[in-house]
């Protein structure tokens, strides 16, 4: 419940205002009141009021609790018959001393009825020890959240509320200004970590997350550095107020506070804490008021900021008039306790209301107070019970105790606004009801947001660069349509029949599939729904990959079919022969064609593509905005993505290893049989080069949607464009050039030079052989040389060996011829008559030819007959 109202006076503070005068009628009104009998019976309190140490409150609360007891004494309808002493002792807030004490109260007389600590440390000694001499203990001091344990200390009751009782206050404010993330930071002692545990609790409860949470024992700039680090926004301070000076030079040193920040602090230091000089600090006086400037603090109602008469019949402000008078003229503000002051006044009348309301059901029981020892549990349940159910209007307000014993009070909430703490609202805990005032001053223009706005922002691929590749895409579409329409209607002229028309028509079929696949590739949300995108991942997977299945499968049948049949040299005579048969290039395309189809299948099946968003570094806007700019980017992507892609990307890296090898291999092979297949070679060393550098540089780019989409959208057009050019532009030059068109016949009737492309080969076999013959010629006439010349000597020694007889018997003869004899210059059996014709012989061959007849045996062991006329060309 939110009610609006005007702020009231600081109700904790001494109102100096006519203080003489409530002073002197206070004196008065006491010297007046009447005095108690005689006959009335004492019941004694221990009380331990530490007058020095860590926290000396009991400079306020022994005489508040005093006063509360000689009101309580004169009052006829409280304890008529009975009148409260209080026996006291200084335990200077140390547990050691004030377990002696302890000791000394237990076992020196009188028997004390019950027992009234001070400092949470002391209280918890003593509130663990009660128990065992059946003791009620009930504190004015103690804020320890350790003390709500009622299994530890079953018998503690306290007028100061407990530590967490911040908390509740704490988590509506985080409601009102929707604040869902704060953070911690607090001194490492046992009552701000039990604080923080409830605060914990509470805040998951309502939903709030604590992102940060930071601990410190003495320096605390780790701890504030750790909080710049993440982002803290609303921090929660839980520490002391020597503490608090040193964490406020940390947060002004590392500026973690200003309009992006709010500091919750506890409301019981002083007011000027961070004007105080302290020699621990290195900032001054002007860095701590900038950096505390707008904090809000959340205090425990101590005084009743109402101007109403409580069961004492006196007012918040007739108590302080009181108080100023027994303490005798001291400033408060150097008075230990002053502030815990109206809870030790109430802690009297609470324990006096509870034993009063006592007395009847102990008479009924037979019981008197008077009769409690430390072994007489039922006059200990009694005192319980009434202390349990107490409900009433003190000076510090409505006094009701919790379940664990614990003060039920308001909280005051306040804000440093201009240097000064202003109210600005109280929250009532038990009924859950604030009362605002309205008047919350914040730096920037209203409560801050409790965390940094992170605004998504997508990564969408450039539109210039896809309509860019997308014309390139659409114009390479084209060109596939002209290629396999061209290879189509040509399809019955023989030199386009020697080259596998089916596998080239498949192959630019191929390729459009792949351009096509360019567009899903650019398609990212800027175009589609969500919804939809998953569609659009499929698309991109099934046209490349039976694209590439289609293209590359074709040309990589061509290369293995020609390394099958015409690489072996010692069967390439008999592979010649061979006739290959259309329907094995058809299934081993297939065969390929299905490998891919079924991974592609189970791929979809098993484990099916899917949106995942890819986040980035956040980034600042240039504007001083409260927000981050969170990059995402979408990817599609499956649970076991990567082992898919290795599984795909080796299977087609073998392929194309594999194409490379086989082209090689085949680059000096001719046949008719697939009359291109140095083209497809050509456009296999192009596509598995550009595919082998693309695939590991798209995954390498992933992040970057403009230079991943380039990389691989242009090798897919690439590869495209340079195999249909050079696969089908040859043929179209060739046909367009040579009028080479319509049908087999007027193929035929071209000259045989002029059939196919293997003339030129031909030609240079038969001149390879041609020059072999020479060689065998020249040897044959270097050989029938040396026989003439064999032949002359042997005619020239037998003319000699003629005897004398013989030349005289015969002088009448005729003289012999000087030419040799005809018979004797024969040449050998096989060689050619040299009155054979040689004029149809060339020059260079006319001394040579005249040696061999039209049968020659060189006709049968080096060339046919029909190849001699080819080697004079």
């Amino acid at each position: 419940m939110l009610v609006m109202c005007t702020s009231p006076p600081r109700a904790n503070r001494p109102v100096r205002g006519h203080a003489a005068l409530l002073r002197a009628s206070l004196i008065i009104l006491l010297l007046l009141w009447p005095r108690p009998s005689a006959g009335k019976k004492k019941l004694y309190i221990g009380a331990l009021f530490p007058m020095s140490g860590g926290w000396p409150g009991g400079q306020a609360c022994m005489p508040s609790a005093q006063m509360a007891l000689d009101l309580v004494n004169n009052r006829s309808d409280i304890l008529p018959d009975y009148e409260l002493e209080l026996i006291h002792y200084d335990s200077m807030c140390d547990p050691g001393e004030a377990t002696k004490l302890l000791y000394d109260l237990l076992y020196t007389e009188p028997i004390k009825i019950v027992l009234m600590p001070g400092c949470s440390g002391v209280s918890t000694l003593v509130a663990e020890a009660a128990r065992m001499w059946n003791l009620i203990v009930l504190s004015y001091g103690s804020s320890s959240p350790a003390l709500s344990n009622r299994q530890r200390f079953p018998t503690f009751f306290r007028t100061h509320p407990s530590a967490t009782l911040h908390n509740p206050t704490r988590v509506q404010l985080f409601k009102k200004w929707k604040w869902t993330r704060i953070a911690t930071i607090q001194q490492t002692t046992e009552v701000f970590t039990s604080t923080l545990d409830d605060l914990e609790q509470r805040v998951k409860e309502a939903g709030i997350e604590i992102s940060v949470r930071q601990s410190f024992l003495t320096d605390p700039a780790v701890a504030v550095k750790n909080l710049k680090r993440q982002d803290a926004r609303i921090i929660v301070g839980l520490f002391y107020e020597t503490e608090a000076r040193k964490v406020f030079c940390e947060v002004f040193k590392e500026k973690l506070y200003g309009k992006k920040h709010v500091w919750f602090l506890i409301g019981w230091y002083a007011d000027n804490w961070f004007k105080i000089k302290d020699p621990a600090i290195n900032c001054t006086v002007e860095n701590m008021t900038e950096a505390v400037e707008g904090h809000v603090t959340t205090e425990i109602v101590m005084l009743n900021p109402e101007t109403v008469r409580g069961v004492s019949n006196m007012t918040s402000q007739e108590f302080l008039a009181a108080l100023m008078s027994r303490l005798g003229g001291k400033n408060p503000e150097e008075t230990g306790g002053f502030q815990e002051a109206p809870l030790a006044y109430d802690a009297v009348w609470a324990l006096a209301l509870a034993l009063n309301k006592t007395v009847a059901p102990l008479k009924a029981k037979g019981r008197r107070l008077e009769d409690f020892n430390y072994n007489n549990h039922d006059i200990t349940s009694e005192i319980y019970r009434a202390l349990n159910t107490s409900s009433f209007e003190g000076v510090s307000g409505q006094v009701v105790f919790d379940a664990q014993g614990s003060r039920m009070a308001m909280t005051l909430i306040e804000q440093l606004q201009g240097g000064s703490y202003k109210k600005i609202g109280y929250y009532d805990s038990s009924q859950g009801n604030l009362s605002w005032f309205g008047n919350d001053v914040w730096i920037g223009a209203g409560p801050p947001a409790d965390r940094t706005v992170v605004i998504d922002e997508y990564r969408y691929l450039s539109q210039k660069l896809f309509a860019a590749v997308s014309v390139f895409a659409g114009l390479g579409i084209l060109l596939g349509i002209v290629c396999l329409t061209f290879n189509i209607y040509n399809g019955n002229v023989r030199y386009i029949q020697n080259s596998q028309p089916y596998l080239n028509n498949m192959t630019a079929v191929g390729c459009m599939m792949a351009l096509a696949a360019v567009f899903p590739l650019g398609i990212d949300g800027h175009h589609v729904q969500k919804s939809q995108f998953p569609v659009v991942c499929q698309f991109r997977l099934w046209l490349l990959g039976l694209g590439f299945s289609l293209a590359y499968g074709s040309m990589f049948t061509k290369i293995w079919w020609v390394h099958t049949l015409f690489t072996k040299k010692d069967e390439k005579k008999e592979k010649k022969k061979q006739h290959l048969e259309p329907w094995k290039l058809y299934a081993t395309v297939g065969v390929l064609l299905a490998i891919d189809f079924l991974s592609l299948m189970i791929w979809q099946i098993v484990d099916p593509l899917h949106i995942t968003k890819e986040k980035f570094t956040k980034e600042a806007p240039k504007e001083d905005l409260d927000v981050l700019i969170q990059p995402l980017l979408e990817h599609c992507s499956s649970k076991k993505m990567n082992t898919w892609l290795g599984v795909v990307y080796g299977y087609k890296g073998l392929l194309l290893l594999l194409g490379i090898f086989l082209a090689y291999e085949t680059k000096s092979v001719s046949t008719e049989k697939i009359n291109d297949h140095r083209a497809v070679g050509m456009a296999i060393y192009n596509v598995a080069v550009l595919c082998l550098i693309t695939a590991p540089v798209t995954m390498i780019l992933s992040s970057q949607q403009d230079a991943s989409f380039a990389f691989a959208s242009l090798a897919i057009v690439f590869s495209a464009y340079i195999t249909l050019v050079v696969l089908f532009v040859p043929k179209m030059r060739r046909l367009i050039t040579r009028g080479e068109w319509q049908s087999e016949q007027q193929d035929t009737l071209k000259t045989g030079s002029s059939t196919n492309n293997n003339d030129e080969e031909k030609s240079r076999q038969l001149e390879r052989e041609n020059r072999e013959l020479q060689k065998i010629i020249q040897e044959k006439e270097e050989r029938v040389s040396a026989l003439r010349n064999q032949l002359a000597e042997r005619q020239a020694l037998r003319n000699r060996r003629r005897p004398s007889t013989g030349q005289n018997q015969n002088h009448n003869a005729p003289p012999p011829s000087s030419q040799p004899d005809p018979k004797s210059l024969l040449p050998p059996p096989g060689y050619p008559n040299p009155t054979t014709d040689n004029h149809s012989l060339p020059p260079s061959f006319s001394n040579s030819s005249n040696l061999y007849p039209a049968d020659s045996k060189m006709s049968r062991n080096h060339c046919h007959n029909s190849q001699i006329p080819l080697l004079y060309k």
